[in-house]
């Protein structure tokens, strides 16, 4: 799957440590994910990147290393009160992820539910944690994104749906990674959750940007916000709308995202995914998306439209042995008549703990082609052979 909360799937019990404050012990678990391998290029590009919905033709054979690793601890206290105590590092040494010193502490924090008698399952935390992630899968794409450090709680039950509001200020990424304070810009995060239709399941998220004194001077007049909705279906399928104003997956406000206080940016993100078939021998995942953006961009215009589709057919031989297509084709079609687009097609052969698309730890042995036409009559193609594996435990 992906960089992003798939942690939670699963964990293995490491050690045993004592707090002798509240007289217990407690067991240190350990979980993650992870993908390293060798990716060899012999053509222009080593990856194929068209638009700004992270790898937009498919991420299979398209992607780069790293992993996440995880140790947290969990308790309960004599009043019954469920504590958990969590920290991550995680080794995305690339410019996809912001990481330029290679290692960071992405997690350090403190959670607590069962307080309330009324409501047992409302979890509070603070610290610094993933936060406010929604994540596509075929593409790697998080269409909502506020990681930082501050603190909330989740799962009030309103009746109708669970209710999470949170508060965070996005931590300062210098040469050694996210390993500052904040940086004065921040985020008040709301999500309505579990809203069962008779067509599916929905959440609803309202997010808003804002900056304090420590913040960037020429930014503290922006007040970047967003909306979405997505509908899941049965668990196999599910659609995604997103607006935005003067931002895009994240309204904690980033000085190198835009350029001036005169920023007056609309964005719209539409997309449909999901399985066909899933669970069987021979499956198919499929992704559609579209990206709207208009108006400034300081005093650039950054009007343009984003198009892409991926579609993943998977046949598992055994409960050992599969082989994986993908093939995906994007768009950027600007209003000044300027056009980029690309294709990429992978083949995967791949051996897995289980015969099921999402079994782990995999082995992947792929070959990826592709090209991109850029608008100058430029044409970058993609060639490369790779060796990785992929696991989250």
């Amino acid at each position: 799957m992906k960089k992003n909360e798939i942690l939670v799937l699963a964990s293995v019990a490491i050690a045993s440590v004592v707090l002798p404050h509240l007289g217990v012990a407690a067991e240190v678990d350990f979980s993650g994910y992870a993908r390293y391998g060798a990716h060899y290029q012999a053509g222009d590009k080593q990856y194929v990147e068209v638009g700004t919905t992270g790898r937009s033709l498919g991420r299979l054979g398209n992607e780069v290393n790293g992993g996440e690793f995880q140790l947290s601890t969990t308790f309960e206290g004599g009043n019954g009160a469920q504590w958990d105590l969590v920290v991550l590092f995680d080794n995305w040494a690339h410019e996809d992820w912001s990481s330029p010193g290679g290692v960071d502490l992405k997690k350090a924090y403190a959670g607590v539910k069962n307080i309330i008698p009324s409501q047992p399952q409302m979890y509070f935390w603070a610290g610094r944690d993933f936060h406010g992630r929604a994540t596509q899968s075929l593409n790697d794409y998080y269409y909502l994104t506020h990681d930082g450090q501050g603190g909330g709680f989740k799962d009030l039950d309103l009746g109708a749906g669970l209710f999470d509001l949170g508060f965070v200020g996005n931590v300062k990424n210098g040469d050694g990674g996210s390993l500052g304070s904040d940086e004065g810009s921040y985020a008040l995060t709301t999500k309505f959750h579990g809203v069962e239709t008779f067509v599916g399941t929905m959440d609803f998220y309202a997010n808003y940007g804002f900056t304090s004194e420590a913040g960037d001077p020429s930014l503290r007049d922006r007040k970047p916000w967003q909306v979405a909705a997505t509908l899941d279906i049965g668990g196999n399928h599910k659609a995604i709308v997103r607006y935005s104003e003067d931002s895009d997956n994240t309204v904690l406000i980033q000085p190198w995202d835009f350029s001036s206080e005169e920023d007056d940016l609309q964005i719209i993100f539409a997309s449909l995914e999901g399985t066909f078939n899933k669970g069987n021998p021979l499956s198919v995942q499929y992704l559609i998306s579209y990206k709207e953006f208009a108006g400034m961009e300081g005093t650039e215009p950054r009007d343009k439209n984003e198009y892409a589709a991926i579609v993943r057919p998977m046949y598992s031989w055994n409960d050992i042995h599969s082989t994986w297509f993908e093939a995906g084709y994007a768009v950027e079609d600007f209003e000044n008549g300027n056009e980029k687009k690309g294709w990429k097609t992978t083949i995967s052969q791949n051996i897995s703990l289980g015969g099921l698309s999402w079994s782990r730890p995999m082995l992947r042995f792929y070959v990826t082609m592709g090209e991109v036409d850029d608008f100058d009559s430029t044409k970058y193609d993609t060639l490369s052979y790779g060796a990785m594996f992929e696991a989250w435990w």
